[in-house]
């Protein structure tokens, strides 16, 4: 049985002008449009879900009438819920209270300000450093420090200059607790199952961003305090390829702080103040580290292995170098690929000094296998 009664159909068909029509064609009908309304319904439903919303209003049953390519409804709509009055003479017939609107009045009323379309647009923020003059952009007064953060100074002609204050970088005290256990597991606890699993959230938490300046600072300050110290240097490097290895900062703009320390653990002189510290193992282990840099992020810094190669080959053929530079840039090298190796050493070389420096190459590492 339909939940529409046919007494509706009829009631519906008299205000339409039909009266006399067959008894069977109400009970149909009823049945057909149950399934009409019933479809528009799950169609408006599916819109709401669309648009994260929980409560049906009427645009979401314009919405699934258009999607049935149905004539849309014409009129106004109401913010408010609907009216029922029941009719008289009639149990169980309802009908909406509906106002009646003069022409006239719509006529002469004033037209309402068009609503804008949601929409989005791009723009520049910055062009290399540069913010332009357009009206999306805020002024550059705007974006000034107030005055309570300017000193004023003169020069030498008398004329006034405003000097600005450092501005204080503001950390959280979870971040800041955060850092300061790194800082104490690095230099004191670096053999220790908790400074594995730091490491480990290094290389995955993507919340520590804002600590990446003050991790690339440390890693530069230690590493020359700490070159007589070959345990804080190992761990300071492994620091460091937790941090590049972690996909969610952004640590690009921090490599020009932390290359030089990298590369004093892989071409320095000396590493570590005991003659049982494997300073080997930790130039190895740099190689390794410099070269995946160099690929990860040889697309944003074009001149970034060039330059890095250039250092390493200066040492490699500086004759004044001790043994454990020449190994540092050896690896350093190697760890690039072969390309490199054939196109820097031997290629650079001519005939009779590419021999020479093969000879020297084989010297090097038979009395590094002799050390070791």
């Amino acid at each position: 049985m339909s939940i529409v009664p046919k007494e509706t159909i009829e009631v519906i068909a008299q205000s339409i002008g039909i009266s006399n029509f067959s008894p069977d064609v109400a009970p149909a009908l009823a049945t057909d449009v149950e399934y009409r309304v019933r479809e528009i319904m799950q169609e408006a439903i599916k819109c709401m879900r669309h648009s994260k919303r929980t409560i049906l209003t009427v645009d979401d049953v314009d919405s699934a009438v258009k999607l049935r390519n149905v004539e849309p409804l014409y009129g106004f709509t109401s913010g408010g819920p609907r009216q029922f009055k029941k009719a008289a003479g009639h149990k169980d017939l309802f009908y909406v209270d509906d106002k009646d609107v003069e022409f006239k009045d719509l006529i002469e009323a004033p037209l309402p300000k068009t609503p804008l379309d949601t929409g989005v647009i791009t723009h520049w923020l910055a062009i290399e450093g540069v913010q332009p003059a357009i009206p999306e952009n805020a002024p550059i007064e705007a974006l000034a420090v107030p005055s309570d953060n300017k000193k004023s100074e003169y020069k030498e002609d008398g004329l006034p200059v405003d000097t600005k204050l450092p501005v204080k970088h503001v950390l959280s005290r979870e971040l800041q607790l955060y850092f300061d256990k790194i800082k104490e597991l690095t230099l004191s606890r670096s053999d220790s199952i908790l400074f594995k699993e730091a490491l480990v959230s290094l290389a995955t938490d993507s919340g520590i961003h804002p600590l990446v300046p003050y991790f690339t600072y440390f890693i530069a300050d230690e590493v020359t305090r700490n070159l007589n110290d070959f345990s804080i240097l190992f761990a300071l490097m492994r620091v460091a390829r937790s941090l590049l290895q972690n996909q969610q900062i952004h640590i690009e703009p921090y490599l020009h702080q932390l290359m030089p320390s990298i590369i004093t653990c892989l071409a320095a002189k000396r590493l570590g103040s005991r003659f049982s510290d494997n300073h080997w193992e930790l130039r190895s282990f740099t190689a390794n580290l410099v070269a995946s840099i160099c690929k990860r992020y040889g697309h944003v810094y074009h001149n970034l292995q060039p330059r890095v190669t250039r250092t390493l080959l200066h040492a490699f053929l500086d004759p004044t170098k001790a043994l454990p530079q020449h190994y540092g840039a050896i690896q350093g090298l190697a760890a690039f690929g072969p390309s490199v190796v054939s196109s820097v050493l031997l290629l650079l070389a001519s005939k009779e000094e590419c021999y020479s420096w093969i000879k020297w190459l084989f010297f090097i590492f038979k009395k590094y296998q002799f050390l070791y």
